[in-house]
């Protein structure tokens, strides 16, 4: 990152802080802190005198040159309009554009509960058949305990499918999460039926390896733990497989994540709980390096859907009574 002393506009601060945060989370944003520092100039040449940026204020940068590409365009607004967000969950008062230009940002997908359910009802019901590989039958109870983290603890795609059996701990309930982005250590706990669903799905896994797995989720090669790329490529078929297929906007695994900020949020708003109290927590439970993240984090999903008032009542119809495993 550039010196800070380069960066001498009134908003220089907010600057380097979003581009900690971005840092921290493992992004390199190197050709967006070019943009960035040009916007520090285009702020000093402008005499910008507060932080509390207009829509009048943008007017030029929000300008096409002639020589300029739609696409580079569009990424030198949306470069500006993350840190406009930024500072907007700093509590600053900044104009944020919605479309800047023909550039549109991928927004978050916000699971209902009818559509989890379809998709956990794929999912469980997923049996290859009995003449394919034994690793296959393996990794189909892999997924559905899998996917059920993700949704009940908000864990990031490598955090849950690369984890170590040595940091599941099953007497009390807790994943140590090591090295995640931002190079920041945390326990996420299970919640307790999920917990009682984590130890009979290692019992299985167990009987299926003949021995203890050094990876909780192994992959086709038991001695490799499951690549993010094979989760995402196998969420993507059982979502397709749901009537929810053809939604306009298409969800990853990451979107868990946004729905577990959301459903939690939602059960404190409901319960009349200050969400400036419980902030931190949620921030260090997530793995955030400051509450500034998460709110930034929750801003993005109010702004996708500029109302969030679904109650949390997925998780009885998701989680299953524990079968045992055969």
């Amino acid at each position: 990152m550039k010196d800070r002393a380069v960066r001498k506009s009134l908003i220089a601060s907010y600057i380097d802080g979003l581009l900690e945060e971005k840092h921290a989370n493992g992004y390199s944003y190197e050709s967006e802190e070019l943009v960035l520092n040009r916007f520090d100039t285009y702020c000093i040449e402008k005499k910008l005198e507060t932080p509390e940026i207009t829509r009048a204020f943008l007017g030029d940068w929000m300008e096409r040159s002639e020589t300029e590409g739609s696409f580079n365009h569009g990424k030198r607004i949306s470069c500006v309009r993350q840190l406009l967000i930024y500072m907007a969950t700093c509590g600053i008062n900044v104009y944020i554009p919605h479309d800047f230009c023909h550039f549109k940002r991928v927004m978050p997908h916000i699971f209902e509960a009818e559509e989890l359910i379809s998709f956990f009802s794929e999912v469980d019901s997923y049996f290859p058949p009995d003449n394919r590989p034994a690793y296959q039958h393996r990794l189909a109870n892999e997924y559905r305990l899998l996917f059920r983290w993700y949704l009940c603890c908000g864990l990031r795609n490598a955090e849950a499918a690369g984890i170590l059996t040595e940091n599941v701990d099953f007497e009390t309930g807790t994943l140590t999460i090591l090295d995640s982005k931002g190079n920041k250590d945390r326990l996420v706990y299970l919640p307790d039926d999920l917990l009682e669903s984590t130890r009979q799905y290692y019992s299985y896994l167990t009987d299926a390896l003949g021995k203890e797995s050094k990876w909780f989720f192994p992959g086709m090669n038991p001695e490799k733990f499951l690549p993010n790329t094979t989760v995402d490529s196998v969420f993507t078929r059982f979502w397709n497989k749901t009537p929810y297929a053809n939604c306009s906007n298409k969800p990853t695994v990451h979107d868990f994540r946004f729905s577990y900020v959301v459903s939690r949020m939602n059960l404190w708003a409901e319960a009349g709980v200050d969400l400036q109290i419980m902030m931190p927590y949620l921030s260090r439970y997530l793995g955030h390096k400051s509450t500034n993240e998460t709110f930034y984090y929750y801003y993005l999903v109010k702004e996708a859907y500029k109302t969030i008032e679904k109650k949390d009542t997925i998780a009885d119809d998701v989680i299953p009574e524990v079968p045992s495993y055969e």
